[in-house]
């Protein structure tokens, strides 16, 4: 009798030491956040420096295989959100509140954890970085445009100028509480997707555009294209995070939270169509193959409007910043007090996110390569958590019918992603190389 009430009480304790902890950790803090939270945290995850180079993108790939990858990625994209949001409450009675627990009940636990969380953690540490610097470098475009006489500065101060921001505002426990700022971020990246194809309309088409494959050589043109496949796969990011942000919404077995989550889902899609095509279109329309791998830095003049939508860019990546590190956040401090027996307290926090930050950072500072970074990192790491990755957990769980219109389209969407995946690291990777050949570090 006593062994039986040890039990229970040694039951009743772990219950109560888990349920602190999850109210304490960032992704099970918070349930009360509204719908409408979920569609300005799904453009902020979604449209993010991508958007800036996706009429570079559009160079590399020309228009007729440049149109169709857009439009194709736009719906597979989409098509694969929805499957996670329905697969975030599959369980009756249980929520997979993380990528990775969603992926543990799809191939087992321990295999789940080696197929999820690595690729996982590559998507949002290399957005963080990715993000890092397009921050600095906008932030740089902005001090040039204001100030053309000024002394010019390395881009590694705005980096740093960039990521002290970021030394504060890690410290919001959850996703909620970052709710302001991810309302911030995605108006502007509506405003400055705006003013990127206004004023290129503006601008007007240039006298000397080109539309033909910039590279002189084949190989070129070809490393040039997988390259591009990268960037719009870098473009369409934001899976990585939709089931955190569905954790954050309340859930009752007469009202689940994939209803209220679509529906922000597809405002945001909404959103992320009238962001991303416009300026990819428009964009390439105007500057042809010269355009450079940030439209903004194409566009001169007029010169108070490219300063305030360098501005917008840089506010836009705060917020994305902060929707990327949440997961890792969550990660880090989850190992940390499950595994090696942290006490779950404020300086805990304060040493693992500026840690977390400090290295982004120095990565940020060492890597300033934009257009390589997006295809490699777009290829490599996003490309299988997007494309196909939710449709192989789809085919593990529901099991549809062989060759059945679900069974099809998952396997579609499979091929794409693998195309992805194999592809465009090789573009990526050269154009990095031929960056750091290039770049100054000390100008």
């Amino acid at each position: 009798m006593c062994y039986d009430e040890t039990n229970t009480q040694i039951d009743e304790r772990l219950a109560k030491q888990k349920k602190a902890i999850d109210g304490w950790l960032p992704i099970t803090s918070s349930r009360n956040a509204k719908w409408w939270y979920s569609a300005f945290h799904n453009v902020t995850a979604t449209v993010g420096a991508g958007v800036l180079g996706l009429p570079y993108a559009m160079a590399q790939l020309g228009w007729g295989p440049g149109v169709a990858i857009l439009v194709l990625s736009w719906v597979i994209t989409l098509y694969t959100l929805w499957q996670m949001v329905e697969m975030h409450e599959m369980v009756p009675g249980r929520r997979f509140d993380r990528y990775h627990e969603l992926g543990q009940y799809a191939f087992g636990e321990k295999l789940g954890l080696y197929i999820v969380v690595p690729q996982q953690l590559i998507v949002e540490v290399a957005a963080c970085i990715v993000f890092m610097v397009t921050g600095g470098k906008s932030l740089k475009k902005f001090h040039d445009t204001v100030c053309s006489t000024c002394k010019d500065i390395k881009l590694t101060y705005f980096i740093m100028i960039f990521a002290s921001v970021h030394f504060v505002l890690s410290h919001l426990p959850n996703f909620n509480s970052i709710s302001g700022v991810s309302l911030a971020a995605a108006a502007m990246s509506l405003s400055y997707s705006t003013i990127a194809w206004g004023a290129s309309i503006h601008k007007g088409v240039q006298a000397d555009v080109q539309y033909g494959y910039k590279a002189e050589t084949a190989s070129g043109t070809v490393f040039n294209f997988f390259s591009a496949l990268g960037d719009v796969a870098f473009a369409y990011a934001g899976h990585n995070v939709v089931l955190e942000i569905q954790a954050t919404i309340p859930s009752t077995p007469e009202k689940p939270s994939k209803g209220l989550m679509w529906r922000g889902v597809v405002v945001a899609y909404i959103v992320v169509a009238f962001c991303y095509f416009p300026v990819a279109l428009i964009g390439y329309r105007i500057f042809g193959n010269s355009v450079e791998d940030n439209i903004l830095i194409s566009l001169e003049k007029p010169a108070w409007l490219i300063g305030m939508a360098n501005i917008f860019v840089v506010i836009h990546v705060i917020g994305g910043y902060q929707i990327y590190a949440m997961p890792v956040f969550d990660m880090m401090e989850t190992v940390l007090v499950t595994k090696l027996n942290f006490s779950p307290t404020r300086l805990l926090r304060f040493v693992v996110r500026n840690v977390y930050v400090g290295f982004t950072m120095f990565i940020a500072i060492t890597f300033p390569f934009f257009g390589g970074l997006l295809a490699f990192f777009g290829g490599f790491a996003l490309a299988p958590t997007t494309y196909f990755l939710p449709c192989i957990m789809w085919l593990a769980i529901y099991k549809p019918r062989k060759y059945s219109l679900s069974w099809w389209t998952n396997w579609f969407c499979i091929i794409c992603g693998l195309c992805l995946i194999i592809l465009s690291p090789i573009g990526g990777l050269r154009q990095i190389i031929l960056s750091a050949k290039t770049y100054e570090f000390y100008s």
